[in-house]
């Protein structure tokens, strides 16, 4: 089979790999499509502290279960699977209080494991989620960064008199705005310095006047001319830069929420007196936590539609055009797959 491997930082190929064969409780997936995650693109540059080389990437993959391991239902075979990345331990404190996606011996498939940009991969069974019906490919392919917005949207809980702003455009921003206006209905602001960006949250639910480009429009200025008296009550980091968490903290309502994700090593300077006289709570968020299924029952319902994020498909060979557009023209895309063909 062919794969992108990722043999040392900003060393990649589509190398020939063996071919799989599933071990007892797993799935063989046929790949189909495979999105660009900016974690991808962190593990290429060698800024990803869990990833050992070399590694086959890719943990947004949806494709179709071709050969089962012992124990796992023959039935399962031709199944259009989308795949969990999470693997956890079950033993841990962690997992036994339910939270497997900061598992002690956590695997995520496509950085501790091999992943989805390849030709073929194995994966747990109760990993592997039946896609429904008329769900277009491409779209499935983007439940996994859904599965992201739906996690920390329950970390953080959203109350139907929220307010709430989300930092960032980008893959997980526009499916955050999609999760809180489409199955929340709560008002939702989303900020950018990218046009292109905003123009896509139009398409995921966001009203005119919800949508603020902070190239030309001062934050704080501007929610206060949209009428946000006292601010948001419930704040998204979709970018994860640190000064982020620090204007957020300076923002929010008094008992507001703030949901953090990213993994940035640079330290915020938050002042202690903000966080406490307004007693604000900050969640980080991490991967998910068994969302596939909430994020599967919102698709089959209508609530959401992952699609509207993907701009671009390149072939699976051509991906180092796919990641070189993914990382520097933001204005051209959004969500890039790799297209890994049908079965021969």
């Amino acid at each position: 089979m062919l794969s992108v491997v990722v043999d040392q930082p900003n060393s990649m190929a589509v190398c020939e790999r063996p071919t799989p064969a599933p071990a007892p409780g797993e799935v063989r997936v046929r790949v189909r499509y495979a999105g660009i995650c900016g974690s991808d693109l962190h593990i290429f540059h060698g800024k990803n502290p869990f990833v050992a080389y070399p590694r086959i990437i890719g943990h947004e993959f949806v494709g179709r279960v071709d050969a089962v391991g012992a124990g796992v239902d023959t039935s399962r075979i031709g199944e259009r699977v989308v795949v969990d990345p999470v693997i956890s331990c079950g033993q841990c404190h962690a997992c036994r209080i339910g939270r497997q996606n900061v598992c002690t011996h956590l695997q995520v498939i496509g950085v501790h494991r091999d992943g989805g940009f390849s030709e073929y991969a194995c994966v747990p069974a109760r990993n592997a989620y039946a896609v429904p019906d008329g769900l277009p490919t491409t779209s499935a392919s983007v439940i996994e960064p859904f599965a992201v917005a739906a996690n920390v949207t329950y970390r953080t809980g959203v109350l139907c008199e929220d307010i709430a702003l989300v930092y960032g455009a980008g893959p997980v921003g526009l499916n955050l705005l999609q999760v809180l206006k489409r199955v929340y209905g709560v008002r939702t602001f989303i900020t950018d310095h990218v046009d292109e960006r905003l123009a896509l949250a139009r398409g995921c639910g966001a009203e005119e006047d919800e949508i603020i480009n902070t190239a030309r429009e001062p934050l704080e200025l501007a929610l206060a001319r949209r009428g946000v008296d006292g601010g948001p009550t419930l704040i998204y980091d979709a970018v994860c830069h640190p000064s982020i968490l620090e204007e957020a903290v300076r923002l929010a309502a008094p008992a507001g929420r703030i949901g953090v994700l990213g993994f940035s090593a640079t330290p915020s300077a938050i002042p202690q007196q903000e966080l406490t006289k307004k007693e604000l709570s900050v969640y980080a968020s991490r991967l998910n936590c068994a969302m596939f299924p909430t994020v599967i029952d919102w698709i089959s319902r209508g609530l959401v539609d992952p699609g509207h994020i993907v701009t671009h498909q390149f072939d699976f060979r051509e991906v180092a055009s796919a990641f070189d557009l993914a990382e520097r023209n933001p204005r051209e895309s959004c969500k890039v797959l790799l297209d890994f063909g049908e079965p021969a």
